[in-house]
């Protein structure tokens, strides 16, 4: 598992072969009538067959054995803060946070057993919302892989190193770095000790990168900085190999004698992919004001009206702040969408206490937000000058058009809600009065 290699650009169309079987890929047609060392033709299509070119997306994957070869899906009971019931709380309008999430110490708790559902909208049925999770793992994947009928994962590791296999080969993802990996796509997650971090699920769409419009030809995350893996196989039986499929919200599980990652060569422009988050090219005011946060988003799943979307994946990532005549941190602000944000490393420039790694905010629709008092007296009565911001820090913003609800799990069982989060703002001070 040392050896990862990547291929970049982001939605390309990519060939690779496991350079253990050269020749494995055919040329001039995608299903022969018999592929080279005996291999399966499968294609999986992440789009409708007749979606417009620009949007249609599939792979062709050329395997020992075809995906089919398992026993009936049955329910699997084990991740059982995993859900799509956002009826089961009563609607809580109130500013939210959650203190670090706590990972397990006791018994073998692995990345499925540790899904646990924070809030979310929608219905996977319809393919339309989102669902927001938070892993707390402690154990590997042992002869068991997972795929997602409903939507695609964003993950961002928070603490730990997460190894993963999937179908088109391994990606290693540590904190600071994310992984998509899209609808229907198998994969299996080594952990060495305590990991946490967070996943962003979408119904409706892929991840795309926004549109720069005016900004240019360049900025934001740029499209060679993405990586997707080479094709890498392994010819396993086992007595029983567990395959986990979320389905409609639910986990099933089939059992078959053998690793689904057998996938010897593929081609296409639908593969999982990770990006580092460091190489993110900030775009910020050089005058006064401070920007929109959207001016931070790495990717995005658009919704059916322009400008709006079921998802952004926001970073507030280190940078210089130059504006001038400006209170520089984030403004006090309602918002008509939802803003989910959590830490990865370092302390949040508008929350310096009480927002923690491995934590997580929820802004609710029209909720007010912003600064709490330390930060606004001190951005308020700071001398202006360049300065460097964020440094060592990683914040990120989880923000949907939809109204989300927060599961049982996340307001009561976790116990790390922190009801005293309102207080931050109550020593905010009247400054107002009429000069003479």
């Amino acid at each position: 598992m040392s050896d990862y290699k990547y291929q970049t650009g982001f939605g390309s169309y990519f060939s690779s072969e496991d350079p253990r079987c050269p020749n494995s890929l055919p040329e001039g047609q995608n299903s022969p009538q018999k592929c080279a060392y005996g291999l399966y033709a499968e294609q999986l299509s992440g789009s409708a067959f007749t979606a417009p070119r620009t949007e249609n997306t599939k792979s062709w994957l050329y395997r020992i054995r075809p995906s089919v070869i398992h026993e009936p899906f049955k329910r699997y009971e084990e991740a059982v803060h995993l859900t799509r019931n956002w009826d089961e709380q009563h609607p809580n309008p109130n500013q939210m946070r959650w203190n670090p999430f706590e990972i397990p110490t006791s018994g073998k708790i692995d990345f499925v057993q540790g899904l646990h559902t924070v809030c979310g909208a929608g219905d996977a049925r319809s393919r339309h919302g989102i669902a927001i999770h938070v892993y707390l793992c402690n154990s590997s994947m042992e002869n068991k892989a997972m795929y997602n009928s409903d939507g695609d994962f964003l993950i961002v590791p928070q603490q730990g190193i997460l190894d993963i296999k999937t179908e088109f080969g391994r990606l290693k993802i540590a904190p600071n770095q994310i992984c998509v990996i899209q609808q229907g796509i198998r994969f299996s997650v080594d952990v060495n000790g305590p990991t946490r971090g967070y996943i962003l699920e979408v119904y409706d769409n892929h991840f795309k990168l926004p549109d720069l419009g005016p900004i240019g030809a360049n900025g934001l995350a740029n499209p060679r900085d993405f990586e997707t893996p080479t094709a890498w196989f392994e010819d396993k039986e086992v007595d029983e190999y567990k395959i986990i499929s979320k389905f409609q919200g639910a986990l099933f599980i089939a059992k078959q004698k053998h690793s689904p990652f057998d996938v010897v060569a593929w081609h296409g422009n639908y593969a999982p992919f990770r990006y580092d988050l460091s190489k993110f090219m900030v775009i910020n005011s050089v005058s006064f004001d401070h920007c929109d946060p959207s001016i931070f988003t790495v990717l995005t799943c658009p919704s059916s009206r322009p400008g709006t979307a079921i998802a952004d994946f926001v970073i507030f990532p280190p940078r210089w702040s130059v504006q001038e005549h400006t209170f520089r941190p984030p403004y006090y602000h309602r918002n008509c969408m939802s803003e989910f944000m959590g830490l990865i490393l370092g302390r949040y420039e508008a929350k310096e206490s009480g927002f923690l790694p491995g934590g997580a905010s929820l802004h609710s629709m029209m909720t007010p937000h912003g600064p709490d008092r330390n930060c606004f007296e001190g951005a308020s009565n700071a001398v202006l000058k360049a300065e460097r911001i964020a440094d060592g820090t990683q914040a990120f913003m989880f923000e949907s058009s939809l109204s989300m609800a927060v599961t049982k799990w996340g307001e009561e069982t976790c116990q790390k809600l922190d009801k005293s989060y309102y207080e931050c703002w109550q020593s905010l001070q009247k400054h107002f009065k009429i000069s003479d």
